[in-house]
């Protein structure tokens, strides 16, 4: 970043046609979402629990009551909590453009305040959402006037659908892993990935192996040319997600790649609150391990998903795809008042 501030007159004469662009691709989603009729809510930034995550990180904040009584409270992470408490209220579609927050997170495109667009259909299928990406992705480039999204070197065409691609089918692809033999099996996993080239620590779990595979074999080879679907993801990486109909080692869970970057994950959702506590309690015990915190759980949460519909959400990146459909080259470009370093 630039040591000059962002609200220098230079600086900002810089960026304002990012921002002024951000603005055209915000008002064209609107209208996207109004014609389909979604209704547009805000959720609450304040909750008791900001997501249960191991590897992402929130921001805390103290609660006083009028008789100075004090609670914890947290920035969310994500609106995910509070959308999936409004379909189990009854409301079939919606979006969100939400602030969230991440702490210990500061790269060219990570910020630890930034915009997350997500959005539900309850009672609609999983497959829906990959349409609904390929539409969006070219809504963002009309509206920015552009032909192609860039990311360091790399493009593609946001008018070509999408290219849809399995998890297991990107390993054998992109790495020669048969992941779908090593689901149970740490050091199988390990090894296959040190003969790709690929650091393993003794205390790396099957999860990090996973994780080292995907960025450094698989991410930098999607969404080049046109977008990328990764789908089905093993269940043990699912987090909120159902497992799918044809195959219980998998969930419907996909993420969008444009130019190697991922900008959106998607879920059929899962609605199985005792499966979802399990999840949740195991992702706090890792959490704790590597880093010595966990965050509470969000019992009113799990209370609604006991009476949720079936579901997809989805939440994609917006300051990303910004950047993509722009050209910018770091996220403060694209936000109109940066956090200062």
């Amino acid at each position: 970043m630039t040591s000059s501030p962002w609200w220098a007159p230079r600086v900002y004469a810089d960026r304002r046609p990012f921002l002024i662009a951000r603005n055209r691709i915000s008002a064209a989603f609107r209208v996207w979402f109004s014609a389909r009729d979604f209704a547009e809510v805000e959720t609450a930034i304040l909750q008791v629990s900001p997501g249960n995550e191991a590897h992402l990180h929130a921001f805390a904040t103290e609660l006083i009551a009028p008789d100075a009584t004090r609670s914890l409270l947290y920035l969310h992470t994500s609106p995910e909590f509070a959308a999936k408490k409004l379909l189990a209220a009854g409301e079939p579609r919606l979006f969100t453009f939400a602030r969230v927050f991440r702490n210990r997170e500061r790269t060219a495109l990570h910020h630890p305040e930034f915009t997350m667009l997500e959005w539900y259909r309850a009672n609609e299928s999983y497959g829906t959402l990959v349409e609904d990406c390929a539409e969006l992705l070219r809504a963002a480039a009309e509206a920015a006037g552009t032909k192609r999204f860039v990311w360091r070197g790399r493009e593609a065409d946001p008018f070509v659908p999408p290219e849809r691609i399995t998890v297991a089918e990107a390993f054998r692809h992109y790495a020669g892993i048969d992941l779908l033999a090593m689901l149970d099996d740490r050091d199988a996993l390990a090894t296959a990935a040190r003969e790709q080239g690929i650091r393993v620590a003794e205390d790396d779990t099957w999860a990090d192996v996973f994780s080292r595979i995907i960025v450094e074999k698989i991410e930098p080879n999607l969404g080049i040319s046109r977008a990328t679907v990764l789908d089905e993801y093993p269940v043990s990486e699912a987090a909120l997600a159902r497992p799918t109909a044809h195959d219980p080692r998998v969930a419907e869970r996909f993420e969008l790649y444009v130019c190697g970057v991922e900008i959106a994950n998607a879920f059929g959702e899962l609605t199985d609150p005792a499966e979802q506590r399990r999840r949740f309690e195991a992702e706090m015990a890792e959490k704790q391990r590597v880093h010595g915190e966990r965050y509470p759980l969000d019992e009113d949460f799990l209370a609604a998903l006991a009476c949720m519909p079936p579901a997809c959400g989805i939440a994609l990146g917006f300051d990303r795809l910004v950047m993509l459909a722009t050209g910018a080259q770091r996220i403060e470009q694209v936000l109109w008042t940066p956090v200062l370093e």
